[in-house]
């Protein structure tokens, strides 16, 4: 098999395109570098530069590296920047993956790995969320992911594509420092900015009906988001076509933002710091925590990093970034 990883100059995606590497697989990065970095890209592993909106160049990339199935995990991910730019969203990530799919359809590429998200299911009011829990997205972000799940279903039906489609849950750690990253726009690096600017740590509302009175997450390294993709890929390879898998990637095990937060303040040796309470964010659920008992079934894959290790991990990669 050889795979196209789009988006593998990114974040995820360089720790995807490790993950298949070192597992064997030969590897191509396709990325248009709007927010990924050649830094990340492994020696020995083309990159071609391109759009996921431009079907001529996917096609070349395709036929140049005899590729055989496509990883595709190039998308706009920020909810809020959903909310204000609702159009440049649904061109990225919806038109984008039906670019994909045409360039896959025309050229014979019949196996997916997609990147999905918890953000589909919006605000589950139940203790662990499966993948048949109602899909009820609140942002034009988490509604672009799931309109690539049925539009991928579609095309398995249409067309015989073997596809996995793994809903993230809290993605953070690092496999390396390089690696980790440098956005600011989760619960770790948030708390990391605060203390670095001298600031305490904020925690949204202190009232929500869970043990501590905060938020609870599930938060999963993201070497194991990497080893659940190289997992999706090989159970594709002799699957029946039109197999179209809906998978939770995440540890199945919550975290309060207060147990993190204190957590993260031990990691950092500022356990000194009391953490500011102020108001609710609209629209934090109580809770969001992944059953991972499917993608443990279907790919023989469960979580094998704890917090600790995603937290230090994650301040290696801030100091390497920020320091």
């Amino acid at each position: 098999m050889s795979w196209l990883v789009t988006g593998g100059a990114g974040y995820i995606g360089a720790h995807v395109v490790r993950a298949l590497a070192d597992g064997g697989e030969r590897v191509v990065v396709y990325d248009d570098l709007s927010t990924g970095s050649t830094d990340r890209v492994p020696d020995g592993v083309p990159l071609v530069v391109g759009s996921v909106l431009d079907r001529a160049a996917l096609e070349d990339a395709i036929r140049d590296h005899a590729v055989t199935g496509v990883v595709h995990i190039a998308a706009k991910k920020q909810v809020g920047e959903s909310v204000e730019l609702p159009l440049h969203y649904y061109r990225e990530n919806v038109t984008g993956l039906a670019t994909l799919l045409e360039a896959m359809t025309s050229t014979g590429v019949g196996r997916l790995v997609f990147s999905s998200s918890a953000a589909v299911y919006g605000m589950p009011d139940v203790d662990l969320v499966t993948e048949d829990t109602p899909c009820l997205p609140m942002s034009p972000y988490g509604e672009t992911k799931l309109i690539g799940e049925w539009l991928i279903n579609a095309a398995a039906r249409a067309h015989g594509i073997r596809a996995a489609s793994l809903r993230y849950f809290n993605v953070a750690g690092a496999a390396a420092p390089e690696l980790a990253d440098s956005g600011v726009f989760n619960l770790i690096p948030m708390v990391f900015e605060r203390l670095e600017a001298g600031d305490a740590p904020r925690v949204f509302g202190d009232d929500y009906a869970t043990p501590d009175g905060t938020c609870v997450r599930d938060y999963i390294h993201v070497k194991d988001i990497a080893s659940a993709h190289l997992a999706a890929a090989r159970r594709l390879t002799d699957a029946p076509e039109g197999t179209s898998l809906i998978l939770n990637i995440g540890r199945g095990e919550g975290s309060s933002v207060q147990e993190m937060v204190d957590r993260i303040l031990k990691v950092t040796g500022r356990q000194d710091v009391a953490p500011h309470v102020t108001e609710r964010r609209p629209g934090d659920p109580a809770r969001v925590v992944a059953s991972a008992d499917r993608a443990h079934a279907e790919l023989g894959w469960s979580a094998g990093h704890d917090l600790d290790d995603t937290i230090e991990s994650a301040w290696q990669g801030w100091r390497h970034h920020h320091g």
